[in-house]
């Protein structure tokens, strides 16, 4: 008979695996202690054994159940607490009937995941995914689960997964619902952070759900294409629906690897078969006379195919469809041809790699009488949305900047209206972040290692300016190609748990296909020059040893993951790499648009064998398809769009046991047009940053109101797309056509707000001046600044100035009428963050006082005022005045803690603070006709004669990087709402 800590551990863990709803615990576990024959025991007793760490079964027990149950949303149970909180945590252990006072253990035992980031609509329909009809229809779902662990993923990301697709699949309509309702979302993901992971998941438990109609649009290239039909038919679709000869030459199928699944779907009732439209090697084609292959099974004719009584009765259709106008027409002909009707057919579209292709790149403004011109693929699309009504579209990026652009008023477009849904990083993904260095992390004056700097560890420049240093550089590149599969093979032979089985090398310089040939040509010269097998060659890898990888590796190798003490280990594994890259025909695999009877090569195949190549190409290696074993880079490609760059980023991902031996040998002068020159890892850093910006635009808006409705919808507020750098816009022009300009800040930076509407009667100039008299009250002081003049030399002004609270300075700016053609919106949302973000709590205001002109009365202002000279513009698209004072805006921006301006004198190094912004202001005539521009002269003038126009600077700390920012337009958008 097992002791009794034994029986307890037993029965606390078939508790939390059986238990559904969180409900008390302790009768159940005593319960069935007692009728075991065991003695009493008391809650502690339960707590205890929850919190051990020894115990495992219990742990991944209680894990998982805390895990499903933090996430939950559709259940009565959760009330109206929120997802992934204290408060949800709270009332779970409060229902287990866990005692108050140890609530605490359980936390620091089982802390909360943060959970995905939700943008939705209100559901118009009751909650259906509910945890018992999640458990009622499992069978793909569970059999996905199994791969997964199997594959050696935790519990805890396995849990983390399950969490993530319920959010997903929970947006999307009731299969069984008698109205149709077509449901559009977005899955924010990473590059190459597992999204085909999530969508697998996803599809699982759609099928299990009662979707009939799988379509998983993958991207434009067939590489792509194949990749993702053969994930899900080793890890989804299971042996019993494929045709064995189609992998007959499959490592994977044929050391039994792909999943077979407990129960033969094809021979049961109520598990529904998985019908593949498509295989590993070919696309849609049209059925034909094999149409038949889309006739629906019905067990009673009188209902229609969504009643529960039909639809779990009938088996699924998946067809896995590149992004081929071609392909996509016959696809859609077919559909038209299904004998059952297509509003009851319950579809799911999975989009992957949503931004590319799928988004329609015509130009709105070209359309007449209200027709919508679409692009080829575009229009499929939408044919499909439109045909079938009871679809499901749920696109999947990493790059989500053109689908935010899309027009939400286009009913059978793209847009997501339904939800939006930011998936977590990934514990162990290698991403963006990674490669760079946070501003501020480091603190000042500390010296950059391989401990402390990413930059240093694992990212090398490539500012080559001849020939032969280009030629350095890239054989650089090739050692730490070979050094770092060395270590590999040392890892392999000393029981490192990794993925070793591929090793690459990717070389991206140009899109165009005729340069990979020459580039190929060139790395297959140096690879044979390079002496591997020599004293030289040797020597060089020693060297790469002792001053790189020896010193990285010992700050960030993963725990448990070993290295050599000293090169001499590594000499004989250095002989079998080489062996293994020159593998074949040629150590270079071209990968692009040309036919593969152009190259002499190895095929491209991660499925059938290993693959330690280095890879040349372009467009075919930088979306979506995953580069296996990616361990070196070199990169020195530009492109214009942050959305293109970062799909380039392959050196993004997960690196089991290798993630230390990772290179990025990035150019950082990359010729451009106009003598140019870019630096392409500040521009990933940019991008970088605009990404995490985009994601925090969404979790600003993530949640929902008192009353239970979330706070905004994706129409309500589409996210912020931002741009950091000038030259790198967020996605392609055509992209754009529905994107408007929201945001505008550079920190010490300053503007002039002169855009100020035709004068008319003079009542805006009045509002303005009435607006900033409570601003002029606090100019009490009055001091000497200086400036650089054209010439360079350093001059002096006097102003009289005052220190304002930014909230004041706001409600006044904020309150200007500005000319028609220009919004004043995108620096108000810069304004507004800075003083939210405590970034910014005053500001130095200065009135530069002229020496040559007196100043004068303006209405009954108590004290006179200078009045300059400014000419107003009056253009048929923009009306306005010349420049505010171009020369004296170096001492606000110097103020403002610009670290180039540091030109305005002691007196603002005086008044520089980190959260000061600084403004200029000026009085400008702007008399109703030209004899009044005497009144001045005479030492008065009317108000509705003075034009109020200043310039300012938000601190440098604001915004140190100038950002823009993009949302998209809509038609009947009104202003923009503020999270509070």
């Amino acid at each position: 008979m097992p002791s009794m800590t034994e029986a307890l551990i037993g029965a606390v863990a078939r508790e939390f695996t059986t238990l559904l709803p969180p409900a008390k615990i302790f009768g159940s576990i005593s319960g069935r202690l007692a009728d075991e024959g065991y003695g009493p025991i008391d809650i502690a007793d339960i707590v205890a054994v929850m919190v051990d760490e020894r115990v495992g079964t219990v742990r991944s027990a209680v894990r998982s159940a805390l895990h499903l149950w933090d996430a939950e949303t559709s259940a009565e149970w959760t009330g109206a607490t929120q997802p992934n909180t204290d408060e949800r945590r709270t009332l779970i252990l409060t229902r287990l009937g866990i005692p108050v006072d140890a609530h605490r253990f359980i936390a620091e035992a089982y802390p909360h995941a943060g959970g995905e980031v939700v943008i939705a609509a209100p559901q118009p329909w009751e909650p259906w995914y509910t945890p018992e009809r999640r458990v009622r229809r499992q069978f793909y779902w569970q059999a996905y689960r199994h791969v997964l662990r199997s594959k050696g993923w935790s519990d805890d990301t396995v849990d983390a997964l399950d969490a993530a697709t319920t959010h997903v699949v929970e947006r999307l309509a009731d299969p069984t619902r008698d109205e149709p309702y077509q449901s559009k979302g977005l899955v924010v993901g990473y590059v190459q952070s597992g999204k085909t992971a999530n969508f697998t998941g996803v599809v699982a438990k759609a099928v299990d759900a009662g979707y009939r109609l799988i379509i998983v649009l993958t991207g434009t290239i067939e590489l792509l294409r194949g990749q993702t039909q053969r994930r899900l038919d080793a890890e989804l679709v299971g042996v019993q629906n494929i045709d064995a000869a189609e992998y007959e030459n499959d490592g994977d199928w044929l050391d039994g690897k792909f999943l077979v699944h407990a129960v033969d779907p094809n021979h049961t009732n109520d598990i529904p078969a998985i019908r593949r439209l498509t295989g590993v090697t070919d696309d849609y084609k049209a059925l034909a006379k094999g149409i038949g292959a889309l006739h629906y099974e019905y067990a009673d004719h009188s209902k229609p195919l969504f009643d529960p009584v039909n639809l779990y009765a009938s088996n699924t259709r998946l067809a896995v469809v590149k992004k081929n106008s071609t392909v996509l027409k016959k696809l859609v002909a077919d559909v038209q041809k299904i004998p059952t009707g297509l509003d009851q057919i319950p579809v799911l579209i999975i989009d992957d790699e949503a931004d590319q292709a799928s988004v329609n790149t015509q130009n709105p403004k070209s359309f007449a009488d209200g027709r919508v011109e679409r692009t080829a693929i575009n229009e499929q699309i939408s044919k499909l949305l439109g045909l079938m009504t009871r679809s499901q579209y749920i696109g999947y990026t990493a790059t989500p900047f053109a689908n935010v652009f899309v027009d939400p008023d286009d009913s059978v477009n793209i847009f997501p209206t339904d939800f939006i849904i930011s998936l977590q990083r990934p514990a162990d993904y290698m991403g963006g972040p990674d490669f760079h260095d946070r501003e501020g992390d480091l603190g000042a004056g500390v010296e950059r290692t391989a401990a402390n700097s990413n930059e240093m560890a694992f990212v090398r420049s490539l500012v080559a300016q001849s020939d032969e240093e280009r030629d350095a550089e890239r054989l650089a590149a090739l050692d730490a190609f070979v050094l770092a599969g060395a270590i590999k093979l040392f890892r392999l032979d000393n029981g490192v748990s990794g993925d070793f089985r591929h090793h690459t090398m990717l070389v991206h310089e140009s899109v165009k296909t005729a340069e990979h040939k020459a580039l190929a040509e060139d790395f297959a010269q140096l690879w044979n020059r390079a002496c591997y097998s020599q004293p030289s060659g040797l020597d060089r890898l020693q060297e790469l040893w002792d001053s790189d990888f020896r010193v990285v590796s010992y700050h960030r190798a993963a725990e448990g993951v070993v290295s050599p003490s000293s090169f001499a280990e590594l000499a004989s594994y250095v002989g079998q790499a080489c062996d293994r890259i020159c593998e074949g025909v040629s150590p270079i695999i071209v990968v692009n648009g040309e036919s593969e009877k152009d190259y002499v090569q190895e095929p491209l195949n991660f499925q059938e064998h290993p693959v330690w190549k280095i890879l040349v190409g372009g467009t075919k290696l930088s979306r979506g398809f995953t580069v296996e074993g990616l361990t070196t880079t070199y990169y020195t490609r530009r492109t214009a769009q942050a959305d293109t760059l970062m799909q380039m980023g392959r050196w993004f991902g997960f690196r089991p046991g290798y993630r230390d031996l990772v290179r990025l040998y990035i150019g950082r002068e990359v010729p451009g047009a106009g003598g140019k020159t870019f630096d392409m890892y500040k521009a990933f850093e940019a991008i970088v940053e605009d990404e995490e910006d985009f994601r925090d635009e969404l979790s600003r808006f993530h949640g929902l109101n008192a009353n239970g409705e979330p706070m905004v919808t994706p129409r309500d507020v589409p996210p912020m797309v931002f741009q950091r750098l000038p030259w790198l816009r967020p996605t392609a022009t055509n992209k754009m056509y529905n994107a408007e300009l929201s945001y505008r800040s550079a920190g010490g930076q300053s503007f002039s707000f002169t855009m100020q509407g035709p004068r008319g009667n003079g009542d805006a100039n009045l509002k303005h001046f009435d607006a900033m008299r409570p601003i002029l009250d606090q100019l009490t002081s009055e001091g000497e600044f200086r400036f650089l003049d054209k010439d360079g030399t350093s001059r002096t002004f006097d102003a009289r100035y005052g220190i304002v609270s930014a909230p004041a300075l706001f409600d006044v700016v904020t309150s200007f009428v500005w000319d028609a053609n220009w919004d004043f919106t995108p620096h108000r949302e810069a304004f507004a963050e800075a003083i939210e973000q405590g970034t910014a709590s005053d500001v130095a205001v200065l009135l530069p006082m002229p020496k040559k002109r007196s100043p004068v009365v303006i209405g009954g202002y108590p004290t006179a005022l200078p009045i300059v000279n400014r000419k107003r513009q009056e253009t048929s698209y923009r009306t306005g005045f010349t420049g505010t004072a171009v020369r004296e805006r170096d001492a606000i921006e110097h103020i403002a803690g610009n670290p180039d301006k540091r030109v305005g004198g002691a007196l603002a190094e005086q008044l520089r603070t980190p959260t000061r912004a600084g403004m200029i202001l000026l009085f400008a005539s702007d008399p109703k006709s030209p004899r009044h521009l005497r009144d001045p002269e005479r030492g008065k003038v009317d108000p509705r004669d003075v034009a109020t126009l200043f310039s300012y600077a938000l601190p440098y700390a604001a915004c140190p990087q100038p950002r823009i920012g993009f949302r998209v337009h809509a038609a009947d958008a009104g202003a923009i709402v503020d999270a509070q």
